[in-house]
């Protein structure tokens, strides 16, 4: 047995670790001493107990709708978490995030530094030489490593590196720039070697092969972010051809947009997490809506109106059959009949309909109804009106003391087929196919604007006549709502430190804002880490 005096800068990565082999959630407590008795690593004894492990902690990561979701879509103009009176206080948390005044020890930030680098400190171990590892099983580990390092440099710019067979003394280096970035890619180009293939349907709850070519397209096509230069047309031109090689996996573009969210296998899924759904259906839903699945919602995320004005649709309502595009849904008038659908079940409140049908996809604006068609009402007896603006009391715009209607709630996966239902997508076709769309528009070879009016008359949506980066970034928007993307897309055109509403004037136009701070406990831990400008 060895006896090393630990730098703490691990500890939290370890306690991960030890989540990930157990593959449950435990509060560990490490007491702070001088030193630990710390036993020398072994390598993994069960690598595959340990992989299993790993997706039960990315179904964490990813389904939760705080940290990595929160910093990712609540940061954006396409989510707004109002107080409405003592609802979503939570002493500022969530409205910090869309007013971009987030102090540095934010617990969000905290979290997500400590998930992801324990994700991808876990895959190192793995790695080891002391671990064996067949030819799948070492796919995995490279696929991981790679997408833990790649959320740590995209959200924070730089990524403590810790060998486990390290003498714990010894303070983690620390990768910045080109040479993290040309660590993802070298893991994702083992990965796609050793992963087995995993064509559309079964067996997508696990990375193949596609999902790494999709995460190394997506790394290749924010690489000039990262090194602080041009996109580079060779990068440009290997997105291209990755997102052909996963078309030629048999993936693509599905029909019935909010089909693609139901439990069931289609061809646009080349990822997904068995994750329960319920804080995608209920974080926005009112109290009153579908009482007898969830106990209702919990009424809290909407979004703004100038995002939901980037859909084809009148401005003032979204009843069904009003011209609207797919994407944007609609809201139904009363509930459907209950005929067996899969994955549906007979209301009991209102025999003979589908329980929850009466809750509408996509954005929720205006009167909302009950399924037997009777206008709902908020608690305090008004009308449930769904409204586009955030008022106070006194009517003026504020993100506090709102009401309970104020904001247009989102919703993709329906309480329909399921409250809870595990099956959340993480990467899906249609993200790699404007991939391909934006690498084109910015330098590689192709018919950006064939490529984007493909999707978009599948989605029911006019044809664009023309395609600027502008068009490229609300075409992704439009798409890819509520799916963790749109921070990195936002940075990646420039416009992550516009002006939106509600947002602090303060911080309007602050670049400091593209990186998170690095936690101060980190920073005293390890001297190799640098906060970030603006901290």
């Amino acid at each position: 047995m060895k006896y090393y005096k630990v730098k703490p800068i691990f500890r939290s990565l370890m306690a991960i670790m030890v989540v990930a082999v157990l593959g449950s959630c435990t509060d560990l407590e490490v007491e702070e001493t001088d030193s630990v008795n710390a036993v020398a690593f072994e390598g993994v004894a069960d690598p595959e107990g340990f992989i299993t492990g790993l997706y039960n902690n990315l179904n964490g990561f990813v389904g939760d709708q705080a940290n990595l979701f929160a910093l990712s879509e609540v940061t954006t103009e396409e989510f707004i978490i109002p107080t409405r009176g003592a609802d979503w206080g939570d002493n500022g948390i969530w409205r910090q995030l869309h007013q971009h005044n987030w102090p540095a020890n934010h617990a969000f930030i905290g979290n997500v530094w400590n998930q992801w680098n324990g994700l991808h400190f876990s895959a190192d171990q793995l790695l080891s030489p002391l671990t064996t590892l067949s030819q799948e099983q070492t796919g995995q580990a490279h696929f991981f490593r790679a997408l833990g390092v790649w959320v740590v440099l995209d959200n924070y710019g730089q990524v403590p590196i810790r060998d486990p067979e390290e003498n714990l003394s010894i303070d983690p280096t620390v990768l910045t720039g080109e040479e993290a970035v040309a660590r993802i890619i070298s893991d994702l180009e083992e990965a796609i070697a050793n992963l087995n293939d995993v064509g559309p349907g079964s067996g997508t709850n696990r990375a193949g092969k596609s999902a790494a070519r999709y995460l190394l397209a997506k790394v290749l096509l924010n690489r000039h972010v990262y090194i602080g230069a041009s996109p580079d047309a060779s990068d440009m031109q290997r997105v291209v051809s990755l997102v052909d090689q996963i078309e030629a996996d048999g993936f693509g573009i599905e029909t019935g947009y909010f089909d693609i969210f139901r439990e069931q296998e289609d061809n646009e899924t080349i990822l997904f997490l068995t994750t329960a759904v319920g804080n995608r259906i209920w974080n926005g839903l009112h109290y009153n809506m579908a009482p007898e699945i969830a106990g209702g919602g919990w009424n809290g995320f909407a979004t703004l109106s100038e995002f939901y004005d980037l859909f084809e649709g009148p401005a003032d309502s979204n009843l069904e059959g009003q011209g609207q595009e797919e994407r944007r849904g609609f809201v139904p008038t009363e509930g459907i009949e209950f005929t067996g659908r899969p994955g549906t079940t007979e209301s009991g409140n209102f025999p003979g309909f589908e329980a929850g049908s009466n809750i509408g996809n996509g954005f929720l604006l205006g009167q909302q109804y009950e399924i037997d068609g009777t206008p709902l009402n908020d608690r305090p007896g008004g009308p449930l009106v769904f409204e586009r603006d955030y008022t106070d009391n006194n009517g003026a715009s504020n993100i506090i003391n709102n009401s309970e209607t104020t904001g247009m709630r989102v919703i993709k996966y329906n309480p329909t087929f399921g409250g809870f239902t595990g099956h959340e997508i993480f990467f899906r076709y249609s993200d790699a196919h404007l991939m391909r769309a934006e690498a084109i528009l910015r330098g590689a070879s192709g018919d950006a604007l064939a490529e984007v009016n493909e999707l978009r008359i599948i989605r029911s949506a006019s044809p664009l006549g023309s395609l600027t980066e502008q068009d490229m970034l609300d075409e992704r928007g439009r798409e890819l709502y509520e799916e963790i993307w749109r921070r990195n897309d936002l940075i990646r055109f420039g416009q992550f430190t516009r002006n939106w509403e509600l947002k602090d004037p303060a911080f309007v136009g602050d670049e400091s804002r593209n990186l998170f701070p690095i936690p101060a406990d980190q920073l005293i831990l390890n001297p190799n880490l640098t906060q970030n400008p603006g901290y």
